[in-house]
């Protein structure tokens, strides 16, 4: 477990760098401060912050010359002890081009301000969308345009949305800061346009330097497209806190909150409880404990439906509502008094039964969710079949899909096909969703898999006339195996946002803490309402 811890600091510390050192260099030459020192700049000393899609692009782009952290910044902090959204173009990193996961990152950063109505700040320093793969980037319903949509919808609201711009903001992308509620712009390196130089002189013949096309001077003091002009950087920064200071506050959510308390002392550390094989079980009970605030952890029906574990809690004094998957064996009775031995993260119709009761409480009484994952999936077989356990499923999969309080998911272990939507993965809107470096994702099991598709590629040779020795089939599995269970990794997801970053698990009470304090400023003004239950 240490091992893995090791990994993810490493990781986080190459991706500190952006673009690499020899880029960092040649950026604060021109007088400007990289993404993190703006980032550094803007927050509240001492005062925490999570980092929203970190790992996103890891791996990919790489015939590209990759992409690390999808060339853009973002985190949920406090400046001027105002919480809100920071989204920093790091400009070492492709001159801040937009790949396709920087446009579903810089989307995602939006989608969390808009939910729970709080200011967002972007620091614009971007050359643009990346042209080589501009077909994946700008045409469709989730694309670049979306962005200004976004832009638009969240003013119509009254969310704060306040620009800086600190280096290029060329084409659509110059729509960004000047939709915002606030346009300001650094002398000499901030510029812009929707053409450059180059792009003006083949389309009408002008030459023109950036300066008089877009400089601060011109857009401040002749166009009106921006609002100031600010010597440098900090001086700019300076003035967004200024604006950050002076924002009224809007109505409140009131979820339910008392003094926090540290979890039971004597409470084992998560990482001595987990196991490295995701086989083993270990008990979640463990989990929860050092997770909430000491003595607040309430079990709901505790005796019933027990490879789920529902219960009330407080965490850094918040109330919530935890839904976690039991990684024990456990003991069920059934009529007539026969026992029944259940495995350990699978979900059961009496598990599925609770958990949706529970949600629907919780959802009754404004109580944020928090679902800890590791599940395997639904229980399958003609006995469960018979039992109804689709109708169950369907059950849970309602009550949370249509939670109207604010939800947040950690994926702990496994997270496996449709144990994932049971659990709130991120296609059911948890408001924020983390994985632990243990975490795994996918349709099923690398063994699992590797068996099936091992079966159906074999079923293919043979309709070819080809025959393969044990050996090669051995070697085939292995080749699948690998493939799989490297798309199982928390990296592989991280790098798709499939979650919005990983954490180390000392980090989980922060995330819920700052989650909860974000959604608090979304009053819930829609009712809860099932539709058609399955019964």
């Amino acid at each position: 477990m240490n091992a893995l811890i090791d990994v993810l600091k490493r990781k986080k510390e190459a991706l500190a760098l952006g673009g690499g050192i020899d880029k960092i260099q040649k950026h604060k030459k021109k007088g400007k401060l990289t993404a993190w020192e703006r980032i550094h700049y803007l927050l509240d000393v001492d005062r925490e912050f999570i980092e929203i899609g970190i790992f996103a692009g890891d791996g990919m782009y790489e015939e590209e010359g990759g992409c690390p952290n999808a060339g853009v910044v973002c985190v949920l902090g406090y400046v001027k002890d105002r919480q809100c959204v920071i989204v920093s173009n790091d400009a070492t990193v492709k001159a801040g081009a937009w790949f396709p996961i920087s446009c579903k990152k810089n989307l995602r950063a939006q989608e969390i301000a808009m939910e729970n109505h709080i200011p967002i700040i972007y620091l614009v320093d971007s050359a643009g969308v990346f042209l080589p793969m501009q077909d994946e980037i700008f045409p469709d319903k989730e694309h670049f345009g979306r962005i200004f949509r976004n832009n638009a919808h969240m003013s119509a609201i009254g969310i704060p949305q306040i620009s800086a711009i600190m280096g290029s903001c060329v084409a659509g992308g110059a729509y960004l800061p000047i939709m915002s509620d606030y346009a300001f712009i650094v002398e000499g390196t901030g510029s812009v346009f929707l053409a450059g130089p180059y792009l003006v002189k083949s389309s009408i013949g002008e030459s023109v330097d950036a300066e008089t096309l877009g400089g601060a001077s011109t857009h401040s003091e002749i166009s009106g497209v921006t609002d100031n002009k600010y010597p440098t950087d900090e001086a700019c920064l300076d003035a967004i806190k200024g604006v950050m200071d002076k924002l009224g506050y809007p109505p409140k959510a009131n979820f339910n909150r008392k003094e926090a308390k540290n979890p039971n002392p004597s409470a084992k550390r998560i990482i001595d409880i987990l196991p490295l094989d995701r086989t083993k079980p270990y008990d979640m009970g463990q989990i929860i404990n050092a997770l909430v605030d000491e003595g607040t952890f309430e079990e709901y029906k505790k005796d019933y439906g027990k490879t789920i574990i529902c219960g009330l809690a407080r965490i850094e004094g918040w109330a919530v509502g935890i839904v976690a998957n039991q990684r024990e064996v456990v003991k069920a009775k059934k009529i007539g008094g026969a026992i029944e031995m259940q495995m350990g993260g699978v979900i059961y119709s009496d598990s599925a039964d609770k958990s949706a009761r529970f949600i629907m409480n919780c959802n009754q009484q404004s109580i944020p969710l928090v679902f800890l994952q590791d599940v395997t999936g639904f229980m399958v077989g003609s006995r469960s079949e018979q039992g109804g356990i689709i109708k169950d499923g369907a059950k849970m999969v309602n009550a949370m899909a249509n939670s109207v309080v604010p939800k947040f998911t950690f994926i702990v272990g496994n997270s496996y096909g449709a144990g994932n939507y049971a659990m709130c993965g991120k296609a059911y809107d948890p408001r924020l969703i983390y994985a632990w470096p243990t975490a795994k994702m996918g349709v099923m099991s690398g063994a699992a898999a590797g068996k099936t598709l091992l079966q159906i590629q074999e079923a293919a040779l043979k309709n070819r006339g080809v025959n393969i020795t044990e050996q090669e089939e051995s070697a085939l599995l292995k080749s699948i195996e690998d493939k799989y269970n490297e798309q199982l990794s928390p990296y592989y997801a991280a790098s798709r946002l499939w979650v919005d970053g990983i954490i180390h698990p000392d980090e989980t009470r922060k995330v819920i803490n700052l989650g909860i304090h974000a959604a608090n400023h979304a009053p819930i003004e829609k009712r809860y309402n099932v539709g058609v239950l399955q019964t």
